[in-house]
């Protein structure tokens, strides 16, 4: 049997996912996506080529992989096109070995507008989504009456389903001059792109069954971070889907036994895009440095990410509700130039020392942090291949964060590149 590997972020997403997966797509036969849409944002460097994904799995780059997506995936066709588009220009031969399940659920554009009017009807209550009418795509899919992919190649059903959607979503859809409302041009939209996706749809749940039958290794890829699951983080200031490994299972239709290996990928320090608590953000000169070293800017959105030191106590929760086995940290040179370094490995709350996330994550908001300094190097690492090339400090920092969590450390990114990595 081959080796199968869950990697999944276990912060608040932008661990770099994109580069780990990369990196493990070379020893995988297939790579498959289990959950999220073009809300995500995974990049790659290779050599002075820089790719950006949404929806198309990170593993496309490396030559006659097979990926697929799966139904946990809220599909955004033109999205997907663009995505397409961009491989073609790169020179990424896609034809042959991308596939989509029937069962996604499709991203309309009636979702991005009802996302808009609802965020901005929120005020200063705002969870900070990306507009790209993920959370809208998800409500339908559960509430069943979404658009599934499977859809497109029966015109009458499809027809119907859209026109019931001007009753369930009057609210936004009648009277509105928007062209995202315009479920006519809509419908006509889906038939022209239902050719082109015919050759690339197919049962994905079986497709993975057989593979494992058959020797081959699947390399799972999600999106987002363990800290935004809809019901393990930190809701209501979440994602819409189930980021952590429990998603794999559900967003591909597959057994718990395929599953070999939990890899998570822990950023050296901490960030977050969007509102929500966030017990070790910096408002400080040093988290102005951090985040200009690292380039804290969303792939997706560009939006500013707020940065902080790393925090042990939710990456606890996060070990635990994946059910990690090794750790991909990532982004280690960011902290070269620091004269010192701290870890929360505690919070106060009400007066009280815990160790683990409280039950209700709401109380992120009003957790003090409970600091441990460590040592900075204050020496370049960047691009360093060795772990016996990193300096005694760097490496005990490694080591104290792998014993804290109970985990050991399959790799460390050290530069955006995908050579520049420590192989462990």
């Amino acid at each position: 049997m081959g080796n199968n590997t869950v990697v999944v972020g276990c912060q608040w997403g932008d661990e770099g996912k994109g580069k780990i997966v990369d990196l493990l797509a070379a020893d995988a036969d297939i790579i498959a996506r289990f959950q999220g849409g073009a809300n995500a944002g995974h990049t790659i460097i290779v050599g002075d080529s820089k790719y950006v994904l949404h929806l198309i799995p990170s593993g496309i780059i490396q030559p006659g992989k097979t990926c697929v997506i799966g139904n946990g995936v809220v599909f955004d066709p033109d999205g997907f096109l663009e995505e397409l588009e961009f491989l073609k220009g790169k020179g990424i031969d896609y034809k042959g070995r991308l596939f989509i399940s029937p069962a996604t659920n499709l991203v309309l554009p009636y979702h991005k507008l009802i996302d808009a009017v609802q965020e901005e009807a929120r005020g200063t209550g705002s969870i900070g989504t990306t507009m790209r009418g993920i959370g809208p795509t998800y409500i339908d899919k559960v509430a069943r009456h979404g658009i599934r992919m499977v859809d497109l190649f029966a015109p009458d059903r499809l027809k119907r389903r859209l026109e019931y959607q001007k009753v369930i979503k009057a609210q936004y859809l009648e009277g509105s001059t928007d062209e995202r409302a315009n479920i006519g041009a809509i419908y006509d939209r889906l038939l022209e792109l239902a050719e082109l996706f015919k050759p690339m749809v197919t049962d994905i749940s079986l497709m993975l069954y057989n593979a494992r039958r058959e020797g081959k290794s699947v390399l799972f890829e999600g999106a987002q971070g363990s800290m935004l699951d809809v019901d393990l983080g930190t809701y209501p200031f979440a994602t819409s889907s189930n980021t952590t490994t429990g998603g794999v299972l559900t967003g591909l239709g597959i057994g718990p036994k395929m599953i070999d290996e939990v890899v998570g990928v822990v950023k050296a320090y901490t960030t977050r895009v969007g509102a929500g608590p966030f017990p070790t953000e910096l408002i400080d000169d040093t988290g102005e440095a951090i985040r200009c070293k690292g380039d804290e800017y969303g792939a997706t959105t560009g939006r500013s990410r707020r940065c902080g030191w790393l925090d042990l106590v939710s990456l606890r929760h996060a070990m635990r509700i994946n059910g990690v086995d090794s750790i991909a940290v990532t982004k280690l040179d960011v902290l070269d130039d620091l004269p010192e370094i701290k870890v929360c490995t505690k919070y106060e709350l009400n007066g009280k020392v815990i160790d683990q996330v409280p039950l209700d994550l709401a109380e992120l908001n009003h957790v003090k942090p409970i600091y441990e300094t460590l040592p900075g190097w204050q020496s370049k690492t960047s691009g360093t291949t060795s772990m016996d090339d990193l300096p005694a400090v760097t490496r005990e920092y490694l080591n104290f964060v792998a014993s804290d969590l109970g985990v050991s450390i399959k790799l460390v990114s050290t530069g955006a590149k995908r050579d520049e990595t420590i192989l462990v």
